[in-house]
């Protein structure tokens, strides 16, 4: 194989040393908690030499890149979603061949991943330095009586140290801590956005308060100046500008999540060897979890950036934008939908007067809507499966776990050829409707949009990945109630 020669470069890149046998739910628990404060104060350290006027290409992606505006984790995990993605797709297209049912092709496909991300950390980096996005303060230049190239070189080394600091507390998490670290970021920035969407009392450019509690409370005051009476009487005011519509879609998008992430097919497991062993394999309807979403978003922010860095350079054959936002064009089409005033012409049009561009036609925003529908379920069905077989969830894996652990299919002969048949009726079926139904739900999450700015497909992915994290947790438990249970989960 071709990749086979890169294999010692790959083995020499820095990693994570594996822990050496169990590692004790307390000192997991540790690890986890540590590295979620590190992320917060790395989250809230300012690049050193970067501009106030300079412009986050991925505003609207916060949610689910995890990461900062303005410091040393501006990327978030951009870098680790994509390296994900084009690696995927090429596997998926044939165009690197691999076998990743081999434990050894899948080790090379880790490492590969993991040197990409170095190369995407840059490539992301480069273009909001050099295109004028992230300016380098001429004035603290002056001060300190330097090139203002010396200080954009700064601004682009510490870019990429936050860039590469987390790709290795993602490491840390996943070998010495519970769950995974991408999930956890994400959690952090989503849940730090809603409670500011709930409580917030600063107030925006019209002197309304944030919060949607404050808010509240103002518009109820005398002194607001607002005609309660009237916002009443209009439906699309009452529901979209007082908040209502994003408080009930919030707690309607919480309840649907963890209603899908408890439905599942049981297969029934028992123990060759000990008589009256039990267990129960248990397949979800969103087998692939909610992270094959972060994948396709991911591809829709990275599309949106090259669209942006064109127009900015008078190339408008992909569409045009106006004050980073797509009003136009291809990219108008391709951009996510992030709440009611991206689909409900009555809140599209003020918009768009605000950006200084003509409303969109009727049929514009529809075939947005479908356009971005369509990305959600196909991209969920695509990436759903590149992730099932990248990361060992497939029938082949699965039934070869099950085999070591000693269990069987009762009524079936032990083997794992017939484990692996039996696994092929659900999990390549399951993974496909699980797919499709995430998307699905991620659209009908778009649409209403969410507390605090954080967008539905931030809330569902941080819901369903708190609802893991709630599984993992009880399963790590569980692990050091029965030690036994630990060859089952391939834990040592």
């Amino acid at each position: 194989m071709a990749f086979e020669s890169l294999a010692p470069l790959l083995n020499r890149l820095p990693a994570v040393k594996r822990p050496e046998g169990h590692v004790h739910f307390k000192k997991k628990l540790g690890w986890t908690l540590g590295i979620l404060v590190l992320y917060f104060v790395l989250a809230n350290i300012p690049l050193f030499g970067l501009d106030k006027t300079s412009i986050d290409l991925f505003e609207l992606y916060r949610a689910f890149f995890a990461g900062a505006s303005g410091s040393l984790m501006v990327l978030g995990i951009g870098p680790i979603v994509t390296a994900s993605i084009v690696l995927q797709l090429l596997v998926g297209a044939n165009v690197i061949r691999m076998d990743l049912t081999d434990p050894h092709q899948q080790a090379i496909f880790q490492g590969l991943q993991k040197l990409l991300v170095f190369v995407m950390v840059v490539l992301e980096a480069l273009p909001q330095i050099l295109g004028g996005y992230m300016k380098a303060d001429a004035g603290l230049a002056a001060t300190l009586g330097v090139d203002v190239s010396f200080i954009t070189l700064l601004l682009f080394i510490q870019v990429c140290i936050g860039g590469v600091l987390i790709l290795y507390m993602d490491e840390i998490v996943s070998k010495w801590g519970i769950g995974s670290g991408v999930g956890m970021f994400i959690i952090a920035g989503v849940s730090q956005q809603i409670v500011q969407g709930l409580f917030n009392w600063k107030a925006d450019n019209t002197g309304v308060p944030i919060g949607i509690f404050p808010k509240w409370i103002f518009m109820a005051g005398p002194t607001s100046g607002i005609d309660m009476n009237y916002i009443l009487a209009n439906k699309v005011l009452f529901l979209y500008e007082a908040g209502v519509l994003a408080l009930f879609s919030t707690i309607i998008i919480y309840l649907m999540v963890v209603y899908v992430e408890s439905t599942r097919i049981e297969i029934p497991l028992a123990h060759a060897a000990v008589r009256g062993a039990r267990g129960r394999f248990p397949v979800k309807l969103i087998y692939a979890s909610v992270l094959p979403m972060i994948l396709v978003r991911a591809l829709q922010a990275n599309i949106q950036m090259v669209g942006l860095i064109l127009s900015t350079k008078g190339v408008t054959l992909l569409g045009t934008y106006q004050k980073g936002t797509p009003v136009g064009g291809l990219m108008y089409y391709l951009s996510p939908i992030n709440g009611p005033s991206d689909w409900i012409p009555s809140l599209v049009g003020p918009k768009f007067t605000s950006l200084g561009v003509a409303e969109p036609a009727i049929w514009k925003i529809i075939l947005h809507v479908f356009t971005d529908a369509s990305m959600l379920i196909i991209g969920g069905i695509v990436f759903a499966l590149f992730w099932v077989e990248t990361t060992g969830m497939g029938a082949k894996n699965v039934a070869e776990k099950i085999q070591k652990s000693g269990m069987q299919i009762p009524g079936y002969r032990r083997s794992s050829g017939t484990l692996e048949r039996v696994m092929q009726r659900y999990v390549p079926r399951v993974t496909v409707i699980g797919g499709a139904f995430i998307g699905v739900l991620t659209l009908i999450a778009s649409l209403l949009g969410t507390l605090g700015g954080a967008g539905g497909t931030g809330l569902l992915l941080t819901v369903s990945i708190m609802y893991r994290l709630y599984e993992d947790i009880a399963s790590q438990q569980m692990m050091e109630m029965h030690p036994m249970m630990r060859s089952f989960f391939g834990k040592e």
